[in-house]
């Protein structure tokens, strides 16, 4: 018994120390690659396809100014006041759940930062665990404008393409950085599911989320 628990404690401390190292590499350090991208080139072998993988890092101010305000106000407008989770979204969401209406997302840019650079996508009781862990960490150890870069760089947002520089060329033919209002929005009404909803041929849904978006930047406003 006294061998076992020692091995779950070193179990407990490598664990600790491993993650804690790299949620502090990763406040200086641009992320590589994450688990997303790694399972969607696998998915796209075992259906032998090539494989499309498109992420450009770049910093934040290498962005346009409206990126954060877009995706802000698509998925988290109260991002700069809370400290990783929004309770209320939360409660909501379960509250709908419970009454039989169909599950929606209560995740703040903070939870979805941390299960794109860290965790999986699949979604399980373990997983939430493991993204409730994460958040606390990027929420403690990194800035509001850190997790949005990181956010911005890493998250989906085409078939193979992964942050606001690649959707960027890919979509619009520009940079990150020449990025308009409009097309910010439009990227931003595609976050949900970047695979199914395209910025590249938005669908009439998509237009109609784009200027819903567009309504909702003029209420938010980032760190200047």
């Amino acid at each position: 018994m006294k061998k076992i628990q020692t091995i779950a404690r070193w179990i407990v401390l490598s664990f600790l120390g491993s993650t804690i190292f790299f949620v502090l590499l990763y406040r200086f350090v641009p992320v590589p690659l994450t688990p997303l991208m790694v399972i969607r080139c696998a998915q796209q072998v075992g259906r032998g396809e090539k494989i499309r993988l498109k992420h450009h890092w770049v910093p934040l101010e290498e962005m346009s100014s409206k990126f954060p305000v877009a995706v802000m106000a698509s998925e988290d407008q109260l991002f700069l006041k809370h400290h990783g989770f929004d309770f209320k979204a939360i409660k909501q969401a379960s509250d709908e759940y419970s009454k039989g209406k169909r599950r929606r997302g209560a995740s703040t840019i903070s939870q979805q930062t941390a299960k794109n650079v860290f965790l999986w996508p699949r979604s399980s009781w373990f997983r939430k665990g493991l993204e409730v862990y994460f958040t606390v960490l990027i929420e403690l150890f990194w800035s509001k404008e850190r997790i949005m870069e990181v956010y911005l760089n890493s998250i989906e947002m085409g078939d193979g393409i992964y942050g606001a520089e690649a959707v960027a060329q890919q979509h619009f033919n520009r940079s990150a950085k020449e990025l308009t209002g409009t097309n910010c929005a439009l990227i931003a009404a595609t976050l949900p599911n970047p695979i199914k909803f395209s910025s590249k041929n938005p669908s009439r849904y998509m237009l109609k989320r784009q200027t819903a978006i567009m309504r909702q930047m003029k209420n938010v406003r980032w760190i200047e």
